[in-house]
C-alpha cells in the first residue's frame, strides 16, 4: 500500500483548488490524513466538496492565504507566474510542485493505470473507477469529472490500484509511470503547446515509454493516431501492446453496437470468445471507451465477464451527454465536447438517440488558439443538429488573440449549410431556446467553459 501522505504534503497548498485535477488530488491528500489548504477565484460546489472533507478553501488569491507551516504549494499549469500567492511561495522558500507530479507521488506503490488521449479520458478513467469498485476492489482514482454514482472526481481507496486520467495538454503525463497505459488517440490539439503532429507523436511516445517492463498498453485499433503511435512503439519488446476497435487486426474486436436510447450494448470478440454487456452512454465512441476499459481491467488480471457485468453499472459522467432534465416535453443535454472530432461524436451520439427529434445546440468554443486552428472544423460539425447558437469564445487562460472570434466559427456553418445564428449575451440563451425548442426536441449545451450553467435556466424557462 502507497504512505499515507508523501512527507513534503502533509500541509499543501493549492492555487486553483477549484479545478478539476486540481481538487480531485486535494481530495485524497485530504482522505489520506494531509491538512490541506487552497484557494480559488470564486466559490463552488467543488469548494463546498472539499471543505466538508476539512480542507481550508479561500476565495480569491491573496499572499496572506498561504499559511505560515505550508510545507509545499501545487499548481497546474493554468497559473500564472504573477499569482501573489505563487510570489509567496518564492519569497519564503516554500517548495512548489506542479499537479502532474503529486499525483504521481501519490500513485507510489500502487498499480497505477494511466488513460490518455485526445478524447475519451474523462469517461474511460470513470468506467474503470465505478467498474473496479464494483467488483471489491476498492480502487484510487483521479477524474478530470464526477461520477454520476458516487459524484465525485477522486477518491483514495483501499486497494491497490490507482486509476488517473493522464493529460498530454502540458506533456505532465510523462511523469507518471503506469502498469498499465491506455490511449484512446491522437490528435493534434492544444495549439499553445503542440505546433504539429511529430511533436504529438513524440510526447505519446514518451508517455508509453514510461509504461513499467511487464506492462500493458492499451491501444484504439481504429484511430488513424493511435495506429500510428503503435507503429512508432512496436519495437519495445517489453510491454504487451494490447489493441481494440473494429479493425480486424484488433485484439479486441468490437463486432457491434446497438443503440438502445440514451444507452447501448456492445459485443466484442476476445480470445475467441463473443461478449455482450450494455454501456449506460449513448454512441458507439462511448461503447469504444468501455472496451478499452475492459480491456486495461484484463490486462491487470481481472476475468473479462466479471469486467463487463460491473461496466453495467457506470452511469455517465458530470457533462458527457448528461440529462439534466425535462421540461414541457424539451430534454436538455450538457456536452462537454469542445474539439470537432468530440462534437461530431457527441452529436451522432445524439442524433442516434434522438428517433426523429430536433437537436438544438449551444455551443460555447473554448480557448481563442484552438478556434483559430480548429473553428473551420467545429463550424462543420453543426451540420449535424437541426440548428445552432454560437456564443462568444471562453478564454480560460488565454488572452484573445486579434481577429479570432466566434464569427470564424459562424461562417464555416453556414457555408457547410447548417442553421446557426450568433448570440453575444448569455443571460438572453434562456429565452432564445425557450422561442425555438418544441415539445420532443433535445437541447445540447455544449463547449468546455461556462456553458454548462445554461442548462438549468433554460429548463427553468421551459418550464414557465
Amino acid at each position: 500500500m502507497a504512505p499515507a501522505v508523501p512527507t513534503t504534503m502533509d500541509r499543501p497548498h493549492f492555487i486553483g483548488i477549484g479545478g478539476a485535477g486540481m481538487s480531485g488530488i486535494a481530495k485524497i491528500l485530504a482522505q489520506r490524513g494531509a491538512a490541506v489548504a487552497g484557494s480559488d477565484a470564486k466559490d463552488s460546489a467543488t469548494a463546498a466538496a472539499l471543505r466538508e472533507l476539512g480542507v481550508t478553501v479561500h476565495i480569491g488569491h491573496a499572499a496572506e492565504h498561504l499559511a505560515a507551516d505550508a510545507t509545499c504549494v501545487v499548481v497546474s499549469s493554468a497559473i500564472r507566474a504573477d499569482n501573489p500567492e505563487l510570489a509567496a511561495a518564492a519569497e519564503r522558500g516554500v517548495p512548489v510542485v506542479h499537479r502532474s507530479d503529486a499525483l504521481a507521488r501519490l500513485m507510489d506503490g500502487l498499480r497505477p493505470i494511466a488513460v490518455a488521449g485526445t478524447h475519451g479520458k474523462t469517461t474511460t478513467t470513470s468506467m474503470l473507477a465505478v467498474s473496479l469498485d464494483a467488483l471489491g476492489l476498492n480502487p484510487s482514482y483521479a477524474i478530470g469529472g464526477d461520477l454520476n454514482g458516487p459524484g465525485t472526481n477522486a477518491l483514495h481507496g483501499s486497494g491497490d490500484i490507482f486509476v488517473a486520467e493522464a493529460d498530454e495538454s502540458d506533456r505532465s503525463f510523462h511523469k507518471y509511470a503506469p502498469e498499465v497505459a491506455i490511449v484512446l488517440n491522437v490528435e493534434l490539439d492544444h495549439h499553445a503547446n503542440y505546433a504539429s503532429m511529430d511533436e504529438i507523436y513524440e510526447s505519446f511516445e514518451t508517455f508509453v515509454g514510461r509504461v513499467r517492463p511487464g506492462g500493458t498498453l492499451v491501444i484504439s485499433a481504429d484511430q488513424a493516431g493511435a495506429r500510428e503511435l503503435t507503429e512508432r512503439v512496436s519495437g519495445r519488446h517489453d510491454i504487451e501492446i494490447v489493441t481494440y476497435g473494429t479493425a480486424e487486426d484488433a485484439d479486441v474486436r468490437v463486432l457491434k453496437v446497438t443503440p438502445r436510447g440514451l444507452s447501448s450494448e456492445v459485443t466484442i470478440l476476445l480470445n475467441g470468445k463473443m461478449l455482450t454487456f450494455a454501456v449506460s452512454v449513448p454512441g458507439s465512441h462511448y461503447a469504444h471507451n468501455a472496451v478499452a476499459a475492459l480491456a486495461a481491467g484484463v490486462a491487470l488480471g481481472i476475468p473479462a465477464h466479471n469486467l463487463a457485468s460491473a461496466l453495467g453499472k457506470f452511469t455517465g459522467v458530470g457533462r458527457r451527454l448528461q440529462l439534466k432534465g425535462e421540461a414541457n416535453g424539451v430534454q436538455v443535454i450538457d456536452s462537454y465536447a469542445h474539439h470537432p472530432t468530440e462534437m461530431t461524436a457527441d452529436l451522432e451520439a445524439i442524433r442516434g438517440a434522438a428517433a426523429g427529434s430536433r437537436v438544438l445546440v449551444v455551443f460555447q468554443p473554448h480557448l481563442f488558439s484552438r478556434t483559430q486552428e480548429l473553428g473551420t472544423e467545429m463550424g462543420r460539425s453543426l451540420t449535424l443538429a437541426d440548428a445552432s447558437v454560437v456564443l462568444d469564445i471562453y478564454p480560460a487562460r488565454e488572452d484573445p488573440i486579434p481577429g479570432i472570434t466566434s464569427a470564424l466559427i459562424i461562417d464555416a456553418a453556414e457555408k457547410a449549410g447548417a442553421d446557426v445564428r450568433p448570440e453575444h449575451d448569455m443571460a438572453a440563451i434562456p429565452d432564445v431556446i425557450a422561442g425555438m425548442a418544441r415539445p420532443g426536441d433535445l437541447v445540447l449545451t455544449m463547449g468546455a467553459g461556462d456553458v454548462t450553467d445554461l442548462g438549468p435556466k433554460i429548463l427553468a424557462r421551459l418550464e414557465s
